[in-house]
């Protein structure tokens, strides 16, 4: 054997090595891909599913859980185009079941009390991450700009609500108390939170209805009677201030 015919064997031998190593290569690294992206589908997923279970449900909207639903289900489909070893479908059948009791109006979960600054800042907390979230859909094309602004505004607002909550909640507590003065406190700084989201009509109407509670207090200090009846009435409203907005509306409309 020839040196020219050595060297072109040793120079085929080092070519056929080079392109199995830069064959591996891209292979290790398409594998490296698929496994980060199929860990950022399921962070998106469980992010989601965190938000739709821990968040109190009388702070999701029926569009609000749909958009949840909506994320969950891109994962999923994401997933399963990546061939994920996660239970796909059945997480899929239990989307498409859950957003029938949605649009049914079937999905009746328990409210949560906001009763402390722990409860009120860990779902602040869930809320601000909600925020996070729409806004990547956004940015990836996923929510129209139209659709965004609503759902961001929205969030908003629930957040000034989770703290006129514990506000209303340390109110009520403070008049059980007989703390009048306290409670009035309490009632202001309500009232502050939802003078926040001064472009949501609901919230408007709420502010006026603290108002309202805080003369009735204020009175009640004046005269020594009792309001436990009316604060009985305004704790209804107020309980149920994001379900059924229509007493709010009516009574705001009998005070002008």
């Amino acid at each position: 054997m020839d040196t020219t015919t050595i060297v072109l064997l040793l120079a085929a031998i080092v070519t056929v090595s080079l392109v199995i190593i830069v064959i591996s290569q891209m292979r290790e690294k398409a594998r490296i891909e698929r496994v980060r992206k199929m860990t950022a589908r399921e962070d998106e997923y469980n992010r989601a599913y965190r938000l739709f279970s821990e968040i109190p449900a009388q702070y999701l909207s029926p569009d609000l859980k749909l958009l949840l639903l909506k994320r969950m289900e891109e994962s999923c489909q994401d997933l399963a185009a990546l061939k994920s070893d996660q239970p796909v479908n059945e997480w899929l059948e239990t989307i498409k079941q859950t957003r029938k009791q949605v649009l049914e109006n079937n999905d009746n979960r328990a409210s949560v009390r906001i009763d402390s600054p722990e409860k009120a800042t860990y779902v602040k907390e869930l809320l601000q991450s909600l925020f996070k979230m729409i806004e990547a859909m956004h940015k990836a094309g996923r929510l129209d700009t139209a659709s965004a602004k609503k759902h961001l505004k929205h969030v908003l607002f629930l957040v000034h609500k989770t703290h006129a909550d514990l506000h209303v909640f340390q109110a009520r507590d403070h008049i059980r108390q007989n703390q009048i003065r306290k409670a009035i406190h309490a009632y202001h700084l309500a009232s502050t939170e939802m003078g926040k989201s001064k472009d949501n009509p609901l919230a408007m109407k709420a502010v006026k209805s603290f108002r309202t509670r805080i003369k009735e207090l204020e009175a009640s200090m004046a005269d020594g009677a009792t309001q436990t009846e009316t604060h009985s009435k305004l704790d209804r409203e107020w309980d149920n201030f994001l379900q059924d907005d229509g007493t709010w509306k009516k009574k705001a409309d009998y005070d002008d």
